[in-house]
């Protein structure tokens, strides 16, 4: 998977080229629905069907007496969820509850994967003859604002469910024009702007959000990379840009480590305010 047969990549091409997806056809546009990032599609639907069997083995080996250090791990977690979900969510949980634990853990393993070196992928697909074929790959799905945006979406269909759900049609459409300012005639059209707004607003950042820290930290990881790596780009190798590789890599995976669950935490938090809201009238 290198960026050319025979040609070193410059830091520039080597960014460039681990940034870029693996991608159904070309984009030519900024926005085009018709084009699917394979690699993130594939390790969207892994990390998910990894979280489920996580979970399930957990409850499968629950135990009523003391438990291990696996059960024990999920069920604080578990406890953790339940706690802030019974604090944001005045309703019925039986349903948004367990969504919560699945996002926590879906997002913390998509976002896990970016500790991972960043030529092991090309390596491994190098190895098994599979280099002509898929010549981009990126293995972190939240690293890709087509991931993320879809989550996002996919909390905003849960709100939209949930108004209409807890407050009626009737009652949902009468907040679209009444709030905030109320239900004059002559405020229907910005209380309606307003919510549009808001609507979107939430969507766009829920995903954004994550995409920024996550992209943010894929760079970084790329850079130091490049630090390890100064000889292939026509400098002597130098045992100074070895071991500055090493202590730079090892503290930012360190660090990334908080960032990797602080995110998944987040995206687990706002996805409870938002469907927490949808339950609220005002």
């Amino acid at each position: 998977m290198s960026v050319e047969a025979g040609h070193a990549p410059n830091p520039s091409e080597y960014i460039s080229h681990h940034l870029q997806n693996l991608a159904s056809s070309t984009q030519t546009s900024i926005v085009d629905f018709s084009i699917i990032n394979w690699d993130t599609m594939f390790w969207s639907i892994a990390m998910g069907a990894l979280g489920c069997f996580i979970l399930w083995l957990a409850a499968r080996k629950a135990t009523s007496g003391v438990p291990g250090r696996f059960q024990a791990a999920v069920e604080m977690l578990v406890e953790m969820v339940e706690d802030q979900s019974k604090s944001i969510v005045h309703g019925n949980r039986a349903f948004i509850a367990p969504l919560a634990l699945t996002v926590f853990v879906w997002v913390a393993l998509m976002n896990s994967l970016d500790l991972l070196p960043v030529d092991l992928p090309s390596k491994v697909i190098g190895w098994v003859g599979l280099g002509s074929i898929i010549t981009h790959h990126r293995i972190v799905p939240t690293a890709d604002l087509n991931g993320t945006l879809g989550i996002s979406v996919g909390v905003l269909i849960l709100m939209l469910f949930y108004s209409f759900k807890i407050k009626g049609a009737g009652g949902f459409m009468h907040e679209l024009f009444t709030a905030p300012f109320g239900n004059h005639f002559l405020l229907w059209i910005p209380n309606l702007l307003l919510n549009i707004i808001e609507f979107c607003a939430k969507t766009v950042s829920l995903g954004m959000r994550l995409f920024g820290n996550m992209y943010a930290g894929e760079l970084v990881f790329l850079l130091i990379a490049l630090l390890g790596g100064i000889w292939s780009f026509g400098a002597d190798a130098s045992v100074l840009g070895f071991v500055g590789h090493i202590i730079a890599g090892t503290a930012w995976a360190i660090f990334h480590i908080l960032i990797v669950l602080l995110q998944a935490f987040i995206m687990m938090m706002l996805t409870l305010v938002y469907i927490g809201q949808a339950h609220d009238h005002h």
